[in-house]
């Protein structure tokens, strides 16, 4: 009825309470849309297209208009013979007030929290009304029957501080032209009190009810966006992070697998090169190790875009893999003058890890092995496989002239800089440890220690040989 409208809902055109019988508007889906746009389309939707418009509001308040006019016609047919002009005229002007009321305050479009029972145009409404009831309550006694719809209008108007008042005073009115002009010596007066007391009443309470029930539903649909729109933000910062760890991943991966491998066939061919002509021999090896590790970076490369494990971790042990790594990484140091040795260890009995844990091992050998190629000018390094009940550890240890961890160089720079954050990284996510130490002129030493939280084969299972594999 008037005034029963959610505040988020009326201040949308065309939604609930709205007088137009335009269609409320409908949102199209969101094509090639932002992600704050896209928030902003999903918020807009549930805004404007949460409720379809309900025929109750409107059907209540047409039946409100549709009651009034027929009250006021009987109170005019059943006006004694002599009254029923001035009847007719004191109708006339009460239904001109009602629905120049009708036309100019609109309570119906207002939010039930917003203010109500402002002296213009409201209160002024409804005292214009009380005017000509008054003169046709006292012409006829039919007019007594419009206190019911007058008592339901003024709650709405004048909300629920103004309009018990007003009510109490349309039953005092009521019950006054009862006692004074229709009752006659004898009659029971009780009729003419009770009656308008008990319309009031339940008037009152009718519209009370109705608000705080419409509140409570307010209060609901807001909780209810909150929590769409809660959603979606966690979506869109859900899709941010995934996409930002997706980026990460591959720009690790891509730094581990293609990036050195470049690297290694850079450095072959640059050391291939002097020896053309010199010494043949020597040259078509060192460019068939660079086509090999060409070979084997197409092989990365794949593997990367479909999401599979490392090619050095295909059909073969995690220490059989090392040791291709390491294979690959004993060519000349980034100067091609100093050869360079790696050596691969293991300590305790070999087992299948998983996956992530094999993966993550392989790639931190490869790029701290590539580091070494390109920036230590070393003659050998060591890699350490420890196998652990609870954990896994890779130690890389090289002679090479070393540097000051706390300034090493910063991702982008000329020197690389990916390699370390690139280690960190993949330790972090599998909640591992990584310590680093080096000094200049004093080689680097490299420790990752990763948790094992998946079983491998049980003690005494048969484990494929890492020489027969490699």
């Amino acid at each position: 009825m008037v005034g029963l409208v959610p505040a988020s809902v009326a201040r949308t055109p065309g939604v609930i309470g709205h007088e137009s019988d335009s269609a409320a508007p409908k949102v199209d889906a969101a094509v090639n849309l932002s992600d704050d746009a896209r928030f902003q389309h999903a918020t807009t939707v549930a805004q404007v297209n949460r409720h379809p418009r309900p025929p109750v509001a409107r059907g209540l308040f047409v039946g409100l208009d549709v009651l009034m006019g027929a009250l006021v016609v009987v109170a005019v047919v059943t006006a004694p013979a002599g009254s029923r002009a001035p009847a007719a005229l004191a109708a006339v002007v009460l239904l001109g007030v009602y629905v120049w009321g009708r036309l100019a305050v609109r309570v119906q479009q207002r939010p039930i929290s917003a203010p109500r029972g402002a002296w213009w145009p409201d209160t002024t409404w409804i005292l214009a009304l009380l005017l000509p009831w008054a003169v046709l309550l006292w012409l006829t006694p039919g007019a007594l029957w419009i206190a019911f719809p007058l008592m339901f209008l003024q709650m709405h108007v004048l909300g629920p501080h103004r309009g018990p008042l007003m009510v109490l005073a349309t039953a005092a009115l009521a019950v006054a032209e009862g006692l004074l002009v229709q009752v006659s010596p004898g009659d029971s007066w009780t009729g003419f009190i009770l009656g308008p007391l008990f319309g009031a009443a339940v008037a009152i309470g009718v519209v009370l009810g109705l608000e705080a029930l419409v509140r409570e539903s307010e209060a609901r649909q807001r909780t209810v966006e909150e929590l769409t729109a809660a959603r979606l933000h966690l979506a869109a910062a859900d899709r941010e992070n995934a996409v930002a760890a997706e980026r990460e991943r591959v720009a690790r991966d891509i730094h581990d697998t293609v990036a050195q491998s470049l690297t290694a066939i850079e450095l072959l061919l640059r050391t291939a090169e002097p020896a053309i002509g010199a010494d043949d021999a020597r040259a078509r090896r060192l460019v068939d190790q660079a086509r090999t590790a060409a070979q084997d970076s197409l092989a990365d490369a794949r593997r990367l875009v479909e999401d599979l494990t490392p090619a050095d971790l295909h059909r073969t042990t995690l220490v059989g893999a090392l040791r291709r790594v390491a294979g690959r990484s004993a060519t000349a140091s980034s100067d091609g003058a100093t050869p360079l040795t790696v050596d691969v260890e293991t300590c305790g009995e070999p087992r299948a890890l998983p996956v992530p844990v094999e993966t993550a091992v392989l790639r931190i050998a490869q790029s701290a092995l590539a580091n070494v190629s390109r920036h230590a000018d070393a003659a050998h390094a060591r890699l350490t496989l420890t196998y652990e009940p609870e954990q896994v550890t890779l130690d890389v240890v090289d002679d090479g002239h070393g540097f000051d961890p706390a300034v090493s160089p910063t991702r982008g720079s000329g020197g690389g800089g990916f390699g370390l954050p690139a280690i960190r990284s993949r330790v972090h996510e599998l909640a591992g440890a990584v310590v680093l130490e080096s000094a200049p002129g004093g080689g680097t030493a490299l420790a990752v220690a990763l948790p094992v939280h998946e079983a491998g084969p049980p003690p005494g299972a048969t484990v494929p040989d890492p020489e027969m594999t490699a």
